[in-house]
């Protein structure tokens, strides 16, 4: 068996060293490393892990020749930083490929990463900051037989785990198809018409082995549906739907369920102003490649957050929103207007607001008129209850008032249910939360420019009010420094009224960054997209470095 593997290894690697040694067509790549030296900090609950250092470091090739390509990325955790799965250890190759693409066709041997639509029947992607990758290994098809005509097919495992120094892959397999029409492609005549039409369709399966003494499971779990996109000049409406076959799994509890999964988009676009709504029904669409993990674990779809993703630290990480693949109907309207320059509001430059909504409800179940131990329950689209899961009002105004000085003022108005998307331990029901932000920056020249955060966090639930401080400068187009202090004066338990200070000095030069970090960071949830991964509390130092080339 290792013989095999390794005669593998050398055949996809050859072609990559055979074109390397003529010198020939091109190499491009990335490498990132991530260093903590934790301290032990009784205070925070920080603790020192045996090693006191931690290292996540990648590095990616990728090489391409004419109508040839190949790539790979070497992976180290020696140990892995914080909040990593408990999984990721070692050193070895994390993800390899060879491949051949002309206009005609696309084909891929090893890993890949592909999404399907949405993503909602089929999204294999990484996002590292999450330690998140569900990343295939098989076999990927693209077929481009006329510009109207995209087909897609793949086939393969998902990557599970990195466990000393090896890729270990889940159990199921995974087979898909995808295809999509452009209509005004396909009729020339159309082309330059104002009305724009496209649609696709998509069929997704799992095979995993029954191995289950008490339940009769399917071993074959489909997932299928259609979406289009359809644009008509400042207007644009898109759609999706997606059903999935009854998926018994530790998620739902082992039910026979059937599930669905449905995402509307209309947005409305001109210059000074842009409206977007959305609606996304989602009920019983946890669909993995193995049916006994959970967690993050080998998703094979991915369903979209419909909630905006914010960056300040206080409405970014106290209380943020995780997408329900068991159940959720939620809704979002954003809308931005720029008051025009030039007149007695807008000034010299104009002033953007942008005003943001989004709620998400635990959708209806109604009881089945007979008695049943494997169906339990029957889901309808769009058919909420009136258990509110999630809700936010935010709204954001910039003021540009010269050159030199602007401000943005934010204010957030957020609801969370945490006994279903639970963040923390010391509240139960709906967390209400008000947040005020205000922004300010200044630039002194061309060089040097400094900004300033300053939040404020009301709640009356969990650990009380915060309020947050941030400055930064910046000396263009080398050199920043930061110091952060989130200060959580309002906790009930005045020995826990505490500073987490940070500091952070950072150096960039071309495709280089290197950036040290210093000081306190409170246990959380790290969240991007509605999936998040918890951190536990540190104190001590993180240096960070990033190339690319």
């Amino acid at each position: 068996m290792k013989k095999t593997k390794a005669l593998i290894l050398l055949f996809l690697h050859l072609p990559i060293f055979y074109f390397a040694q003529f010198n020939q067509g091109n190499f491009t790549g990335n490498v990132e490393t991530i260093f903590q030296y934790l301290n032990k900090d009784t205070v925070i609950g920080a603790t020192q892990p045996p090693e006191k250092s931690l290292i996540n470091t990648y590095m990616n090739v990728f090489y391409t020749h004419k109508n040839f390509k190949a790539g790979l990325r070497v992976e180290s955790y020696l140990p892995r930083i914080q909040g990593y799965p408990d999984r990721f250890q070692g050193t070895g190759l994390g993800m390899r490929y060879v491949g051949y693409a002309n206009d005609f066709l696309d084909l891929t041997l090893g890993n890949f990463y592909e999404q399907f639509g949405s993503g909602m029947v089929f999204r294999a992607y990484e996002d590292r900051a999450l330690g998140y990758d569900n990343v295939m290994d098989g076999f990927r098809i693209i077929l481009r037989p006329s510009k109207a005509l995209t087909l897609k097919a793949v086939y393969g495992n998902q990557r599970l785990s990195f466990t000393g120094g090896q890729v270990i892959k889940a159990e199921g397999i995974v087979r898909g198809l995808d295809g999509e029409l452009n209509i005004n492609q396909l009729f020339p005549k159309f082309n330059e018409s104002a009305f724009q039409f496209k649609i696709g369709t998509s069929f997704v399966s799992k095979f995993q082995k029954d191995n289950d003494p008490n339940l009769i499971l399917p071993q074959n779990v489909a997932s299928y549906g259609g979406r289009f996109s359809m644009r008509y000049k400042n207007f644009l409406l898109d759609g999706e739907y997606i059903q999935k076959e009854n998926d018994p799994s530790n998620d739902n509890g082992y039910i026979y369920n059937k599930g669905h999964a449905a995402l509307f988009n209309l947005s409305y676009t001109k210059k000074g102003l842009g409206i977007i709504l959305s609606a996304k029904s989602v009920d019983n669409m946890s669909f993995r490649s193995d049916r006994s993990k959970d967690l993050q674990d080998v998703f094979i779809n991915f369903l979209p957050a419909m909630n905006k993703t914010h960056t300040y630290n206080l409405v970014a990480t106290l209380y943020p929103y995780t997408t329900q693949p068991l159940g959720e109907v939620s809704f979002q309207a954003e809308a931005l207007y720029t008051i025009k320059k030039g007149t007695l509001l807008g000034g010299k430059y104009g002033v953007p607001i942008n005003v943001n909504f989004s709620t998400a409800y635990k959708p209806m179940q109604h009881t089945l008129p007979f008695d049943s131990s494997l169906v339990t329950y029957k889901g309808r689209v769009f058919d909420l209850s009136d258990s509110l899961l999630w809700q936010d009002f935010n709204i954001n105004i910039t003021k540009k008032f010269n050159k030199k000085w602007t401000i943005i003022a934010s204010y957030f108005a957020i609801r969370l249910n945490n006994d279903v998307t639970k963040v923390t331990n010391f509240a139960k029901g709906i967390i209400n939360a008000n947040i005020s932000v205000l922004e300010l920056n200044y630039r002194f020249n061309s060089v040097h420019s400094v900004r300033a955060e300053l939040q404020s966090l009301l709640t009356k639930k969990d650990n009380g009010d915060w309020f947050t401080a941030v400055l930064e400068y910046n000396v263009s187009p080398h050199w920043f420094v930061s110091v952060m202090d989130q200060y959580n004066y309002g906790n009930p338990v005045s020995s826990k009224q505490l500073h987490y200070i940070v500091g952070t000095f950072g150096y960039i030069r071309d495709a280089s960054r290197i950036m040290f970090s210093y000081g306190r960071q409170r246990a959380g949830l790290f969240c991007v997209g509605g999936i998040c991964r918890f951190v536990p509390a540190s104190n001590g130092l993180t240096v960070s470095f990033t190339h690319s080339f």
